[in-house]
């Protein structure tokens, strides 16, 4: 049910006079190669200190069946039912600029409601910008920078972004259909996507979290560290490389993706992507999932 005022969400006290925020959005839901987007979020949430603001209403947004909230037993008592809706929280950078933080799952029901909602709150909450995220499994080594691309219902922001651009027809997450609310309201809006070598898609890779939150603060002029993913994403490398370099086939199948990534940047021959022969994401990925097992249980 709606909150006591009728609206489709609460406010934790009320909702403050900001300078300019600028508000970043990762809802969980849709396609997220290695959970890149997620723990970029969740990277930033710590990094700014991050407090609830706004909770948006279950029985409004959310399937119970699909998505059944959690009930935390304890010796028998049933304290409490957790319900896992989206979210904003604000925080403030490492320079003191204000940020707001949409995240959680994404809504099961009611999709442009909700989007015009937030829209809403941006603009009374003085929003000046929207940046989503996003990664999705490419055909790239692990051994080149992350490559990102970006989407924009506003032609001027696309042709002033410098990242790879597509032309296709694909299944919508509501981050999407959140871009279009908030340039229905005059918010400029756009959505980063890091391209996750696809051979590690189904395991954490924090090179493309610090990608993607470097990216967020280039647009936006926000400031927040990513030495602590960097550290992480050095050590992630090293076995990496050793995993390969133990394995012929590996080698040859990584050579293949540095040189068609090297092509597609102009940095050597005519070699297209389409071209490389790749294993699967089943094949490579179990592989190496079990080989960071081995390393794991040797430490």
């Amino acid at each position: 049910m709606n909150n006591a005022n009728g609206l489709p969400f609460s406010v934790n006290g009320e909702l403050p006079k900001l300078q300019s925020p600028v508000l970043v959005a990762m809802l969980t839901g849709w396609i997220d190669a290695s959970g890149a987007a997620a723990a970029a979020m969740e990277h930033v949430v710590k990094e700014t200190d991050a407090n609830m603001l706004v909770e948006f209403d279950s029985d409004t947004f959310m399937d119970y069946r699909a998505r059944r909230p959690i009930m935390e037993l304890r010796n028998g008592v049933n304290s409490q039912i957790v319900w896992s809706v989206p979210h904003i929280k604000v925080g403030k950078d490492t320079s003191g600029n204000d940020v707001l933080l949409l995240s959680g799952p994404e809504p099961d029901t009611q999709w442009q409601f909700f989007c015009r909602t937030v829209a809403a709150l941006a603009k009374e909450m003085g929003v000046t910008k929207m940046i989503g995220m996003g990664a999705y499994p490419f055909g790239a080594p692990h051994t080149r920078p992350v490559g990102l691309t970006s989407t924009s219902p506003d032609a001027h922001i696309a042709e002033r972004l410098s990242f790879t651009k597509s032309t296709m027809d694909v299944p919508a997450g509501v981050e999407a259909v959140l871009e279009h609310a908030m340039h229905n309201v005059g918010i400029p809006a756009m959505a980063i996507w890091a391209q996750v070598p696809h051979y590690v898609s189904t395991m954490a890779y924090p090179l493309a979290s610090a990608a993607l939150i470097d990216m967020v603060c280039l647009e936006s002029g926000l400031s927040i560290d990513t030495s602590s993913l960097r550290r992480e994403s050095g050590v992630q490398r090293e076995r990496l490389d050793q995993l390969v370099n133990n394995n012929p086939e590996h080698q040859e199948m990584l050579g293949k993706l540095e040189e068609a990534y090297d092509s597609l940047h102009g940095e050597m021959g005519s070699t297209s992507p389409d071209d490389v022969p790749i294993p699967t994401v089943d094949e490579l990925a179990a592989e190496v999932e079990q080989f960071l097992r081995d390393q794991q249980s040797g430490d």
